[in-house]
């Protein structure tokens, strides 16, 4: 097969979308088919393009992957008009491009949100005479309505619900990282086609086997517990949650340790200087590569969202599973559901913060339980959330519809 992935967000930038295309890309070009990356100049979380990029459109091939990169207007600022123009940069520089560069192709898997990358996915279909799969990470429009962004009574949420549903429609295939999005959308547009691509992690790179005591030995003083947060430093990840419960800890020996970048950063930094958090590290974003031995080598992996993201299961839940690192998950939805069906972790609900101290406290002082649930979580990841095995479930769906 020939398959194009139009995606806004692609390595080198760090993300849980840019991991999870770049490993299901790899795993299709090795078993023989042929990959095109339409995709953005990286730019995420920074606000600005990479050294080494830029311009309008870029060619370059890596692992018999064709990338074609295309223009955006970079930036970390939350104003509504440059995020607007952030979004829409690339909608526009990617049909352009996409239209004359994308050869024709069977399939176009368009990645969202953004939702606006719709437009150009559904066009670019019909102008290749392409299938056109859209992928749904989470249910953006309706999280943006349930945290007031948008009225469900106005005009704009009005129209990009009914621009989300005509997609829906017209698309051949609508995946959903979680069943909770396939549930909504099945209940917004019953004919719609629908499949679960599921996130999972890849078990071989996320591995118990890849802990490290010299890591520890960088990150922690002798006798503490690690607690590690890897990822977007955002609103909706609600880490000021985990700042609020270390000050109530300032006199254990936890240690909470935050790597990543995003619009939230200053803000977090300098709430944490004003609470005086000694137990509060702050480090750059880590690479893909380097998430694994982090992750394996702390005690708890922190994986807090700010309220209910509806369809939201972070990747996170699924490589601290496969690392046999116990999860510390504040969510609810089908994210909550994993964690505790599976016995990987401890679940609090977003804004609780008595329940995340006590839960910190549990998980600190009971080294036998987290070793339990970092085994339950493995076996589970193991069986169920194999990336690779959910790459070849996809892969025989299409050309069970190639055929």
């Amino acid at each position: 097969m020939r398959i194009a992935i139009h995606t806004q967000y692609y390595p080198p930038e760090i993300g849980a979308p840019q991991a999870r295309l770049l490993d299901l890309a790899r795993w299709l070009a090795k078993h023989g088919h042929e990959i095109y990356i339409l995709t953005a100049m990286p730019n995420y979380p920074r606000g600005r393009i990479y050294a080494g990029y830029g311009g309008f459109f870029s060619r370059e091939e890596e692992e018999r992957i064709r990338i074609i990169r295309t223009y955006i207007y970079p930036t970390k600022r939350t104003s509504l008009t440059l995020r607007l123009l952030h979004y829409f940069s690339f909608v526009f520089s990617s049909l352009v491009i996409g239209a004359t560069a994308l050869p024709k192709v069977d399939y176009i898997l368009s990645e969202t949100p953004p939702i606006f990358l719709g437009i150009t996915g559904w066009l670019l279909a019909k102008l290749k005479k392409a299938r056109w799969i859209l992928n749904l990470s989470d249910l953006w429009l309706e999280s943006v309505k349930d945290f007031g962004f948008l009225r469900e009574e106005k005009f704009p949420y009005q129209l990009l619900r009914r621009t989300s549903q005509f997609f829906y429609r017209k698309a051949w295939l609508v995946t959903g990282q979680s069943k909770e999005i396939l549930a909504e959308i099945r209940r917004q547009v019953p004919s719609a086609r629908l499949h679960h691509l599921s996130n999972g992690a890849d078990p071989h790179s996320f591995h118990p086997k890849k802990r490290e005591e010299k890591i520890r030995g960088r990150f922690l003083k002798v006798g503490e517990v690690g607690f590690v947060y890897a990822g977007l430093l955002g609103f909706f990840q609600g880490l000021d949650q985990i700042l609020l419960a270390a000050d109530r800890l300032k006199e254990e020996s936890f240690r909470f340790l935050l790597f990543g970048d995003g619009p939230e950063k200053e803000k977090l930094v300098n709430m944490a200087s004003r609470l005086r958090l000694a137990n509060v590290d702050f480090h750059p974003p880590i690479s893909h590569q380097q998430v694994p031995s982090v992750l394996a080598s702390m005690d708890v992996a922190l994986v807090p969202l700010k309220g209910a993201i509806h369809g939201s299961v972070p990747s996170k839940i699924y490589e601290a599973m496969a690392s046999g690192t116990p999860v510390l998950l504040m969510a609810n939805g089908e994210a909550r559901e994993i964690v505790r069906r599976s016995g990987a972790g401890v679940v609090v609900a977003p804004g609780d913060i008595d329940e995340l101290v006590r839960s910190i406290r549990e998980m600190a002082i009971h080294p036998e339980e987290r070793r339990e649930m970092g085994e339950a979580g493995r076996r589970t990841a193991e069986r169920f959330y194999d990336r690779f095995e959910i790459a070849q479930e996809f892969e025989t769906l299409l050309l069970g519809r190639e055929g």
